[in-house]
């Protein structure tokens, strides 16, 4: 179980009364009994906590009623507070998303006009217009026991925090395409575990929600659907937008297997399939205002395994530290902070880092102050958690979203030019040398000129080629790969 837990990054699902063979045995009542207690036993001696997910009774050739049983193991390992996964929300403008996290994360049901959703804006005119416009997050928590801790029952973060022992963090982007570029940010920024794209059933496939799926795929983030505002449409409306998205999901340049969700059972086995498969692609159909289906989302949460597994995680937080700069904060009486996400190593209060490259190439050092996650104070940081740093008196002007705080040991080296391989996803013309583009490589974000097309006068859609880019502003610090296809995904261009 030990190994399990630790394979699973503190989950792992039995199930009981299957044989070797996947063979569907089932047991007795007594059995049964006596096989989940000594389960709770060997639970306990681990310090993990177990959860029944579903039972189920099998024909066998018996007279005695028998059962199947498939239990949720959780344990928080011992180095971490709470299990962490991030989910990044997509979708077309007045989809429902923010509505939706808003509904997810109070506790409390829409009441038709947006009221969920005020609490997750962070501008005045957001709030006038009802469109999100900047990346926010929210946190949804579920205890050992898999139930729902949100803000209807805690009041603050912390207390969150402190009684979930898995933590959902949304990254909420903006659908408007005018903000396209805030929410490609979003994408490859943060490096979220799943993609979560949200479509009205009212209005179907609309506005940039193929232009979400298409980034979504090219930045390699698994996705699952949710198809909302249910409660305003017929059934037979709801249907045919879930037939345009199998339709779209099983197109040659998707190659996805749609599963609509409609049971209990159903989302336990979408999670479990979808975490083994990338192809899987679960569709839900729900309602923010009426609560219908929310529950089968919830249960979806609860079980989804994170997806780096812990051989990778050990690998990163043995390399030296290097955290990704998304955001620049003024705090009174605290100072200067940053926030971001710790790609690399691990980062304690008062480590001694280099953060740059400034306009000129050089790295400034600094120590970091506190470190917070999810609004509660954390003493240590390891690779892929996000947190924000506290650096003091640390003058901010020498500050820029893209930069990296990384170990003095690394000796980092700044690049104006990079090579990179490039697939044209679409244009409307051709693309060839002298063009500028804004290049997307993890946080950094810059326009940059085409100094060269390797083998190529010019591209057209859908065609590949190696080509020369050169930053037009300042240098930045960018991680070389020989192979084209280990870059890492939150590290390719677009």
């Amino acid at each position: 179980m030990k190994w399990r837990l630790q394979e699973g990054r503190g989950e792992a699902v039995y199930q009981i009364g299957v044989e070797d063979n996947g063979m569907l045995v089932g047991l007795s009542e007594e059995e049964m009994r006596a096989s989940l207690k000594t389960l709770h036993r060997l639970a306990e001696k681990v310090g993990a906590d177990i959860a029944i997910l579903r039972e189920r009774e099998v024909d066998y050739d018996s007279d005695v009623p028998r059962k199947i049983a498939e239990v949720l193991i959780r344990k928080v390992p011992d180095d971490q507070q709470f299990l962490d996964l991030r989910v990044a929300v997509l979708g077309n403008v007045d989809s429902g998303k923010s509505t939706l996290l808003g509904v997810l994360t109070q506790g409390e049901l829409d009441n038709g006009r947006g009221r969920a959703r005020l609490n997750l804006f962070r501008h005045l005119h957001e709030i006038q217009t009802g469109r999100t416009s900047s990346i926010s997050f929210e946190i949804l928590g579920f205890n050992s026991k898999g139930e729902v801790v949100n803000y209807s029952e805690s009041r603050t973060a912390e207390e969150i925090c402190e009684s979930a022992s898995k933590m959902i963090t949304f990254i909420d982007l903006a659908g408007h395409h005018k903000y396209l570029k805030t929410t490609i940010f979003g994408l490859t920024s943060y490096c979220p575990d799943f993609a979560m794209l949200v479509v009205s059933a009212n209005t179907g496939i609309a506005g940039t929600t193929r232009e979400h799926l298409g980034l979504a795929m090219a930045l390699k983030v698994p996705i699952f659907i949710v198809i909302s505002k249910v409660d305003l449409c017929t059934r037979a409306t709801v249907e045919r937008t879930v037939r345009q998205l199998e339709r779209v999901l099983k197109q040659p340049g998707c190659n996805k297997v749609p599963m609509v969700v409609s049971s209990t059972d159903d989302a336990v086995t979408a999670a479990q399939q979808f975490a083994q498969s990338p192809s899987i692609t679960p569709i839900f159909t729900l309602s923010s205002v009426s609560g219908e289906s929310l529950d089968l989302l919830k249960v979806f949460f609860n079980i989804i395994p994170p997806l780096s597994n812990s051989k990778e995680q050990e690998e990163l937080m043995q390399q030296l530290t290097e955290f990704q700069v998304d955001e620049i904060y003024t705090v009174p009486e605290v100072g200067t902070v940053v926030g971001g996400t710790l790609y690399s190593g691990i980062c304690r209060e008062g480590d001694h880092l280099v953060v740059g490259p400034t306009d000129s190439g050089q790295f400034h050092q600094l120590t970091v102050g506190s470190i917070q996650r999810n609004r509660s104070a954390c003493r240590v940081l390891r690779a892929g958690q996000a947190a924000t740093l506290a650096l003091g008196n640390f003058d901010r002007s020498l500050l820029r979203k893209g930069m990296v705080m990384v170990s003095p040991e690394m000796d980092p080296t700044i690049c104006w030019m990079f090579e990179a391989e490039i697939v044209l996803l679409f244009h409307a013309k051709t693309f060839h040398k002298g063009f500028q583009v804004t290049v997307h490589i993890g946080n950094v974000r810059q326009t940059a000129t085409v100094e060269a097309v390797y083998g190529k006068e010019e591209l057209r859609t859908g065609e590949k080629a190696v080509v020369l880019f050169k930053f037009i502003k300042h240098p930045e610090y960018l991680k070389a790969t020989t192979e084209p296809n280990t870059v890492p995904p939150q590290n390719r261009v677009l």
